[in-house]
């Protein structure tokens, strides 16, 4: 498997029972680590198969899942009639995912606090409303801190400033160098910030193009990022994917890069850390910004 690639699915196929009928075949993905990546479709077209795939809850009917790291998932029904209390059961899955139980408990009780839920800390999961319990299920997914989260329309029945909350995490988790999957019907959602799309299409999984998502990623506030490469190397596809301008080098061999801000940090990240590095010389706001700062002999 790549050096980069948090999980990748070769040739997987899924169908539910002998000679049913291919939910999806022939997908070949790879999910870079601290990537985001959306995941759109019909309903019924095989989103939801396609991220338990990745989550490691269902297994390929052909084909092979390889390299899957700490992985959370939340699905898009929670089972909220499991005999635990909203803390007891964030508690127990945080053991789980191998924390010590006062870690688990510490961080079970910030989750709630964070998504408005430490009021129902004590509530049985039996009892908690619809929102109440679709909070918990997030936040099972986000106290382990996983190194990929997959989440299957996560946003639903969550009010605005939950949904917030879950915006911000998604952000924490990609700039940490988490890799992050998500299905949600609302095209808004995280728009522009993606760093790929792909469509389920019939059986197929179809990736849209930098041409098909320009206009969103445009949207967004932008930062200029000044780097030097080696002499006659190319800049790594993922950054130039991502970039909304990029000039042509100067003698010197600098490269002038405007991307979306949001993405700036990963971006950074894969200069840094390619082989051979590139070597930062700056990076500013660009036009309407007032902040403007400078990273000098930065390199790995």
């Amino acid at each position: 498997m790549e050096r980069d690639l948090a999980v990748r699915l070769d040739g997987v196929g899924r169908r539910y029972g002998m000679g049913g009928a291919w939910v999806l075949r022939d997908v070949d993905l790879g999910i870079r680590t601290g990537s985001l990546v959306r995941v759109e479709g019909a309903n019924g077209t095989g989103k939801s198969t396609l991220l338990r795939l990745l989550a490691g809850i269902d297994a390929p009917s052909e084909g092979r899942v390889t390299g899957r790291p700490r992985t959370a998932f939340v699905p898009e029904r929670f089972p909220a009639a499991l005999p635990f209390t909203a803390v007891g059961y964030l508690t127990h899955l945080g053991r789980v995912h191998g924390l010590t139980r006062g870690t688990a408990r510490r961080r079970a009780t910030e989750w709630l606090e964070r998504f408005g839920a430490a009021g129902y800390a004590r509530t049985p999961l039996s009892e908690l409303s619809k929102g109440s319990s679709q909070k918990v299920a997030v936040a099972q997914a986000l106290l382990a801190e996983p190194d990929l989260l997959i989440l299957d329309e996560a946003w639903t029945g969550l009010d605005a400033p939950a949904r917030a909350t879950l915006d911000r995490a998604v952000a924490a988790r990609t700039a940490a160098g988490g890799s992050v999957v998500f299905v949600d019907h609302d095209p808004r959602r995280l728009l522009g910030l993606a760093d790929e799309t792909y469509a389920v299409t019939g059986s197929t999984l179809n990736r849209r193009t930098a041409h098909d998502t320009s206009g969103e990623r445009r949207q967004l506030p932008t930062v200029l990022i000044e780097a030097q490469g080696p002499q006659g190397a190319e800049l790594p596809p993922s950054v130039t994917e991502t970039a909304v301008e990029t000039a042509p080098r100067t003698s010197d061999g600098t490269a002038h890069l405007t991307v979306p801000r949001p993405h700036s940090d990963r971006v950074l990240r894969e200069l840094l850390t390619a082989r051979p590095p590139w070597h930062v010389v700056r990076v500013s706001a660009t036009t309407g910004e007032e902040r403007k700062h400078e990273v000098c002999g930065e390199e790995l």
